[in-house]
């Protein structure tokens, strides 16, 4: 963060300074609302959550070196006294980015946000100091306090963007208004929040209607393969810069297909050339996801050739999104635990196939170890058991469905299509699901975890890697 008087930051976000000795005291540090990640100069945010009080911290959090508190009452240590933390928060990233001239890129879509973003900010951090961290920062929280985390050096900011209703996008691109927006997808994540495909539509399509116009150097850069995102050209001034595997698309993919190990291979295709790009992430998903940022990049002045190396030598900086782990005694792991949908998980299915083909032809086993996709609505149902009838259709070896009524669904799709017998199985709990895989388990087998974050089967795949002595990730992909 660009360093700021606490004088500064109190006329910045309209409140009041109690306790404050020094009201030219300087803010250095980053913005953080846990009291353990508290560095020297920080400014500490105090959020009442449902299970804790940030402002029962404040005092901990001065001790560990923060230079005050922005808290909505006296703490009894300094602080700047406001009547909404998440507003004032909003207010000072607005304001930092401001001053800054940094390129800022937004991005959101139903899945693939977070690997996507990390993809962006990989690339970009080889064109100058890039602001992108790891995990899904999206909220009305986390958007400011990413932003904040630019300072005079950072020459591109990404931030990733995420909606539960209409109006929310429209709300964080207020914050830090992006140069460059991206939508990836309009998908069924929290469908029964929104209502409908429409619905989510709209919402993400906000993203693009509050970017500057062409002439101002805007860019809107949309997925051509999905027509609900290819629909939102017509809702923004900026210029539009088609991504996909369409033949019209501007940065697009030719002659797509999976290495023996399940990763990604295609010919990269931009209006100033083309190159070949081999991912190191897992599942033909992760295209998409590539040519996003490849369209981002090459509009900040990356050449081709640069990108393709870029994507080739991306990893994974987001945890439990397709974490491929190699256990000494052979088995694979792959935690993809973080979050799921219908759009994901079906992705997700396809690439633990594709990188059991080698292993199953050696006796090896594929396992889809899945939980609730959440937030569904009226259409969980249907989704869960068109899962169950996708692992069987796509031959894999045997699902275990972990969980009350949804993963019953997945269980009885499985069966309902007809041409299992005791493939599928299903258990109350991830401990059920670790004891039968443990018993189970044979060298060879691919094991994928998946459900969504409200779920925790990142305890299984947790459990599965304890003491094995595993070889380490060996690739990884983004939240959905």
């Amino acid at each position: 963060m660009i360093s700021l008087s606490l004088a500064e930051i109190a006329s910045i976000v309209g409140g009041q300074q109690h306790d404050i000795p020094d009201p030219d005291g300087q803010v250095t540090g980053p913005v953080v609302f846990d009291s353990r990640e508290v560095r020297p100069g920080s400014l500490f945010a105090a959020f009442a959550g449902e299970r804790a009080d940030g402002h029962d911290f404040a005092r901990s959090a001065v001790q560990a070196g923060a230079a005050a508190v922005l808290a909505t009452r006296p703490v009894g240590v300094p602080a700047i006294v406001v009547d909404d933390v998440v507003a004032a928060l909003g207010a000072l990233a607005r304001s930092v980015v401001g001053r800054l001239g940094t390129n800022v890129v937004g991005l959101t879509g139903s899945a693939g946000k977070t690997s996507t973003k990390d993809l962006i900010g990989q690339l970009l951090s080889r064109l100058g100091p890039t602001v992108c961290p790891a995990g899904n920062l999206n909220n009305e929280i986390g958007l400011p306090v990413t932003a904040l985390r630019a300072d005079a050096t950072t020459r591109h900011l990404v931030l990733e963007m995420g909606a539960r209703g209409i109006g929310h996008i429209r709300y964080l691109a207020g914050l830090t208004p992006p140069r460059i927006g991206v939508v990836l997808n309009v998908g069924s994540a929290h469908i029964g929040e929104f209502g409908g495909r429409e619905q989510i539509a709209e919402a993400k399509g906000e993203l693009v209607e509050v970017l500057p116009s062409a002439d101002e150097g805007g860019v809107a850069v949309l997925n051509a393969d999905d027509p609900y995102v290819r629909a939102m050209a017509a809702r923004t001034k900026a210029r539009v810069v088609l991504f996909g595997e369409a033949a019209d698309a501007h940065v697009r993919a030719g002659n797509v297909r999976l290495t023996e190990q399940g990763r990604p291979s295609f010919t990269l295709h931009t209006p100033s050339g083309c190159s070949e790009v081999t991912m190191r992430l897992y599942g033909e998903h992760h295209v998409s996801n590539a040519l996003a940022a490849a369209a981002v990049a090459h509009e900040s002045g990356m050449p081709v050739d640069e990108i393709a190396v870029a994507l080739s030598e991306a990893g994974t900086l987001s945890r439990w999104r397709m974490e491929v782990t190699e256990r000494a005694d052979g088995v694979t792991v792959v935690n993809d635990a973080y979050n799921a949908n219908p759009e994901s998980m079906r992705a997700a299915l396809r690439a633990l196939v594709a990188m059991g083909k080698a292993s199953q032809e050696a006796g090896g086993r594929t396992w889809a170890v899945l939980g609730e996709m959440a937030e569904l609505g009226e259409e969980s149902l249907a989704e869960h058991d068109a899962v169950g009838r996708l692992v069987v259709r796509l031959n894999v070896s045997k699902l275990v469905a972990v969980g009350g009524r949804e993963a019953a669904w997945l269980d009885m799709g499985a069966k309902n299509e007809g041409s299992w017998g005791e493939e599928s199985v299903h258990v109350s709990d991830a401990q059920a699901a670790i004891d039968l895989l443990r018993s189970e388990l044979q060298p060879g087998d691919v094991v994928l975890v998946k459900a969504s974050r409200s779920v925790g089967l990142e305890r299984v795949a947790a459990a599965l890697l304890e003491g094995e002595g595993g070889t380490g990730a060996r690739g990884g992909a983004g939240a959905r």
